[in-house]
């Protein structure tokens, strides 16, 4: 019984492990994508990050 229960939790740790893995390296969002979230972007509630790459995608694509 014991190693069921090991074979048991070994599996569920290898699963959460992969998804994570998974989740993790899901790729970042293509310039496209993030032009289309800077127009939706509220100014107030954006942070700093967000508007910096804002600025810098419009001054690439006006430059």
């Amino acid at each position: 019984m014991s190693k069921v229960l090991s074979v048991l939790i070994t599996a569920a740790f290898a699963t959460v492990s992969m998804s994570a893995f998974a989740g993790s390296h899901g790729g970042a969002m293509s310039d496209k994508d993030k032009m289309e979230a800077c127009k939706k972007m509220d100014e107030k509630k954006a942070d700093d990050k967000m508007k910096a790459e804002c600025k810098k995608l419009t001054e690439k694509k006006s430059g």
